[in-house]
């Protein structure tokens, strides 16, 4: 025999499963990363804490392929015991119909860039261009922060949103044109 509970009970059950799960979270969030008792410098993989972004700084679209480009841009500060900063940009390609990015190469794609030393804000731009559609396009820019003796004290990445390079519209076929009768 099937049992059935009133309306007004379901809606205080669902409320007292929402408020355990909100506090199951909220104590998550407050006891933090659980922390080692190993020796040395620690390395940090945070992705909100670090003082790095990443954008989408233009996506241009175009009906010719070599017109296609995105620029993506980078920009970090310095943190206290770092005396350089490193940035590497990645691309990403997801083609129509694909669930997941994929990583592509390209000249100047992959590759560690540095800044002076002391630099505060290092900043850089790197721009594709002859993008294949139809196809989202998106950085993934990783990042370095070094001590003196050249070790990471702190890493970071950041995505950026895709640019979306649609198909190209078909090409039209002139209509025919009607011969005037004689």
């Amino acid at each position: 025999m099937a049992t059935s509970t009133s309306p007004r009970v379901a809606r205080r059950r669902a409320l007292a499963w929402t408020l355990l799960t909100a506090a199951w979270c909220l104590a998550l969030l407050l006891a933090g990363p659980a922390r080692g008792a190993a020796a040395g410098p620690q390395v940090h993989l945070a992705r909100s804490s670090a003082p790095a972004s990443a954008t989408l700084a233009q996506c241009v679209t175009s009906v010719e392929q070599a017109e296609r480009s995105a620029t993506f841009a980078g920009e970090m500060t310095l943190v206290s015991g770092a005396t350089r900063m490193a940035m590497r940009v990645d691309i990403e390609k997801r083609a129509q119909g694909e669930a997941h990015f994929h990583l592509i190469s390209a000249p100047g794609l992959g590759v560690w860039r540095s800044s002076e030393p002391k630099v505060k804000t290092y900043k850089y731009l790197k721009q594709v261009t002859n993008l294949e559609p139809p196809a989202a396009y998106r950085a993934v820019v990783h990042f370095r922060w070094l001590g003196a003796k050249g070790l990471v004290i702190k890493r970071a990445v950041r995505y950026t949103r895709p640019c979306a390079q649609p198909a190209a519209p078909p090409l039209l076929e002139p209509l025919p044109v009607a011969q005037p009768a004689a």
